[in-house]
């Protein structure tokens, strides 16, 4: 079974992008062990060289990397990512690179009617940054949207055609993260490059 890590990703104590990822780690129990990680408490980004990774981040690097594949959620804030999702994948592409070549799903809810459209999409340009190089599984925008309304008091999904978009997307990146993990013959040189990266202003 594969170990897959669930990305929160809001500051926010209330979320329905916590929720969806909550009935992912139920829903899927029998496909694959789902781990749901919060980046809320993450300290500040701050770009100096000198300073060591706080052990929050730390922890978090180190579930990414022995992570066969991750999910992150994300709501829209502004048509874009929240800032404590940058935040955390700012901290992920300096001194250290889990991400590197690791597959990723992205997935989010939104109030509205877009489900985080846009949001999705900033999120897979920042993971293919040169510091991140994630592989993210194309072609797979699951959206929630009108999101408070979408869940039952048990915190199950409502829509069945909701229920049936995302258990095909999950089995599609179950074999993706199966596909990917052959595809390592690089590995060694991304995280290098990636490490290399400057970070000079």
């Amino acid at each position: 079974m594969k170990k897959l890590l669930g990305i929160v990703g809001t500051n926010s104590n209330n979320s329905t992008n916590r929720k969806l990822l909550q009935y992912m780690e139920t829903h899927f129990s029998d496909k694959a062990d789902i781990e749901l990680v919060e980046i809320k408490e993450l300290p500040m980004f701050v770009k100096d060289k000198s300073i060591e990774l706080p052990e929050s981040v730390k922890e978090l690097s180190d579930k990414v990397e022995q992570a066969d594949g991750v999910i992150i959620s994300t709501p829209e804030y502004d048509h874009s990512v929240p800032a404590a999702l940058m935040n955390a994948l700012s901290w992920l592409s300096f001194k250290t690179h889990p991400f590197v070549d690791k597959p990723v799903m992205v997935v989010g809810a939104s109030y509205g009617t877009l489900g985080s459209s846009r949001a999705q999409m900033h999120a897979r340009q920042i993971l293919d940054s040169p510091e991140l190089k994630a592989r993210i599984m194309p072609s797979s925008e699951f959206l929630l949207d009108h999101s408070l309304q979408a869940f039952d008091e048990q915190g199950q999904l409502i829509s069945k055609e909701k229920i049936e978009l995302l258990e095909g997307l999950f089995s599609d990146f179950l074999t993706f993260v199966e596909i990917t993990g052959q595809l390592m013959e690089a590995h060694a040189v991304n995280v290098r490059e990636a490490d290399d990266y400057t970070w000079e202003d």
